[in-house]
Formats: structure tokens, sequence, C-alpha cells
């Protein structure tokens, strides 16, 4: 069966409907089990972050459909969301997902973390048995091109990224960082790119904030920072002139009215907030407040497009390998389905061998001269290997069938003029 991707990302849908389908945590063993129990789908891995959430299946056209509607009830989609839902099938699925792991499908063009997404995303589904032969193929063959378009180009050379964005941004709002205070929530790979940042710029005071305080604590380290709980997170937003979250959390982490209080604690002075997590982080409400100027992710895309322009050159360089290396996968896989075929041509052939030989046997065991046992052993397998051909070419005279006859000369390389 061939890829079949179903999905959405940041080029079909903005963040208020990508944070409708996202699945993190157990929700993805949950998913991955459910796709794979739906009619025609063998295999099945599933990639949900902040920009996309897609579904790499192996399964009929029926199956897709299936999962379709099975992802549309699941998560009770509006008409708008189904609208942002694509379908890729065969060739093209193949290429998008080798663009998705060389970042060429990101946000952010050439983006390294995508692909490290992607590997998790596959060592879940394995681990959790619902990779079999053909994803497992495609999905190694895919890590190898990403890693070969990352050293073959300068895809990765420039310092673009969402976290690097998130600062740039906030440094166009403020005229410098040395006497400001950053409060970070989460204290994954994101928060950590955007902690570097920051720290390369001075900024005054640096608070990561983090379910797990050894992980925050970990982090805040790093950068001469000071870690602390969620749960400490109102009595900190007061010192907060720029605030930077991305976390997997599924519910809010900052509402309006902890925002509202800080606001006030602070006697309006501006925060700058950047929300870079999917399912949102900051509640939406606080964009309204005239104190608090609130970013998510999709609003970095001007500020992404300007720093980016590096990368475009070698982004074409990297199209050129991902169409070889797409020809070289589907010839690959191409040659693997007529394997079987091949196996059973030379088992048959093999079976013929044994007839004749065991005849020629028994006929030397009666005394018969030895030539004339080779004459034949020659001729009775030459006519065995023959006689199915030659049925079938007769049958194709009769039908008129020339293209099953212009076969049979290319295969056994006969010219026109032979006589048969």
């Amino acid at each position: 069966m061939p890829l079949h991707i179903l999905g959405l990302n940041h080029n079909t849908a903005p963040v208020e409907i990508r944070e409708q389908v996202v699945f993190t945590g157990d929700a993805i063993d949950h998913t991955l089990s459910a796709v794979l129990s739906l009619d025609g789908v063998s295999e099945a891995v599933v990639l949900s972050t902040c920009n996309r959430t897609e579904f790499y299946v192996e399964t009929t056209d029926s199956g897709q459909h299936l999962l379709r509607a099975w992802l549309i009830e699941k998560q009770s989609l509006n008409e708008t969301a189904c609208a942002a839902l694509f379908f890729l099938n065969s060739d093209e699925a193949i290429r998008h997902l080798f663009r998705v792991a060389c970042g060429l499908d990101s946000m952010v063009l050439g983006e390294p973390q995508i692909l490290g997404q992607l590997k998790d995303a596959f060592r879940h589904a394995e681990e959790h048995g619902t990779v079999g032969t053909q994803l497992n193929r495609l999905f190694h063959h895919t890590f190898s091109v990403a890693k070969k378009v990352r050293t073959d180009t300068e895809i990765g050379s420039s310092p673009v990224s969402v976290a690097y964005a998130a600062v740039n941004l906030a440094n166009q709002f403020f005229a410098g960082f040395s006497q400001h205070t950053a409060l970070l929530i989460g204290a994954g790979v994101t928060i950590e790119l955007v902690a570097k940042h920051l720290y390369s710029k001075d900024i005054g005071r640096l608070f990561v904030a983090n379910r797990d305080l050894s992980r925050a604590q970990k982090l805040a380290t790093q950068f001469d920072g000071f870690a602390l709980p969620l749960s400490e997170l109102p009595g900190t937003l007061p010192e907060a002139d720029i605030l930077i979250s991305s976390t997997a959390s599924a519910d809010l982490i900052v509402t309006l009215e902890q925002m509202q209080a800080a606001i006030k604690a602070r006697k309006h002075k501006p925060v700058f907030a950047v929300d870079l997590a999917v399912p949102r982080d900051l509640d939406p409400a606080i964009h309204n407040l005239d104190d608090v100027y609130l970013y998510t992710v999709d609003d970095l895309d001007k500020v992404i497009i300007e720093g980016q322009s590096n990368r475009e050159a070698a982004a074409v360089d990297a199209h050129r390998i991902l169409d070889d290396e797409i020809g070289r996968y589907l010839s690959i896989e191409r040659s693997k389905a007529v394997a079987p075929v091949i196996t059973a041509l030379r088992d048959h052939g093999e079976a013929l061998r044994e007839q004749v030989l065991e005849q020629a046997r028994r006929r030397l065991a009666k005394g018969a001269d030895s030539d004339e046992v080779l004459e034949y052993v020659t001729s009775a397998l030459l006519k065995k290997l023959l006689h199915q051909p030659s049925v079938r070419l007769r049958e194709a005279g009769e039908n008129s069938d020339q293209e099953f006859v212009a076969t049979i000369r290319e295969l056994f390389g006969l010219e026109e003029n032979d006589q048969t």
C-alpha cells in the first residue's frame, strides 16, 4: 500500500485551529491504537508539534477516508477546521515527508528541531508497534536524506529560529535588555534557545518556570537565572517585562485574571509576551489588555522571513537533492515490488531443471550414450522453458495483441526480422 498523509500545519491552518488537533503524552498512544484499528490502515506514525499535526499511514484509499472521519469526530472539528485538513498520497506524500524532515516545510526554513521531533514520533510509533516494513524503510531513508541535505547545503547556517525571532522582536520592543527581566515558562528545546539568545544579549534577570522544578533549575543554572515551580507564577508575573512561554500543557498556564493582577502590580508598565505553545499557554483574551503586547507563533512570520533570506539559495540545492533521493527511493521500492516475481521465476526455472536432470540421470543409469543424454537435456529444458511463452505468443497473435508481442521481443532481445 502507498503512503498517505492526513494533517494540517502552519501553511493550512492558524494557531487557533491547530491547537484543536494536538496530541501529546498518553494521547499519542491512544491515537496510534485507534488509527491502526481502522479498516485498511496497516501502519501509522503521528507527528504533533506547535506547527503541525500529521498522520503518516500505510493504508488503502478507503482507509484514509475513515481516518479523516475518525479525526473529525474525535476532535469535534468544525467546518473551518475540516477545510484546513489536507491529503497527500504516494509520490507527493513522500516528497512532503522529505521536506518536513529537512526543514523545508517549516515556518523557519531549514530549522533543525523538526527532524528531532520526527525521529521521536517514529520511535514512539515503533515502540507502540504501529510501524511495519514499509514505514520503517521510508523513515530511515528520510532521515538519511535529511542528514545529506544538512551536510551538503547551507540550509541551517544562519541563526533563524522561532526562539531567535521571538527574542529579536523583543529587542525591537525594548532598546536593550540589561535593565529588564524575562520570565520563561517551560524547559524544552525552544525555551532553552530563547534563554540562550536572551543571555547573549545581556538580559538583566532571567526566571525559568516549569512544572518539573528540577528541569527548570538545570536550565536556569546554565544562564545565571532563577528557577521556580508553576505554582509561584502569579507572584513572579509582576516582575516580568518579557514573558515567553512554550510548554506541552493542554490547559492555560497564565489566565487573564492573573495577568490583570500582574499589570496592576506593575503600575501598568508594558509587558512584551510571546506564546510559542500550541495549544496556547497564555489566555488569548490577554491580547485585549492595554499594557500587554501579546504575540503568537504565527505572528513571528515577518521577523522570520527577514532573517532567513540566506537560506533560500540553499533551499534550491536542497530541493535538487530531494528530487534525486525521491527518484532513488521510488526506484528501490519498485524493484522490491517485482522481487517476488523474480524469485518465482527463478523457482520455476529451478523446478524445470530438476525435472530434466532427474530424467537425464535415469537415462544414464540405463546406459544411454552421454552425448545423446546431453542432447536430450538441452532440448527438453529449452522446450519446457519456452512452452508457456510460446503459448501466450500464439494467443497474442490470434488476439492481435501487438503490445504483448513487442514486450516479448524486448524481453528476449529479438529483432523484428528474427525468425522464431
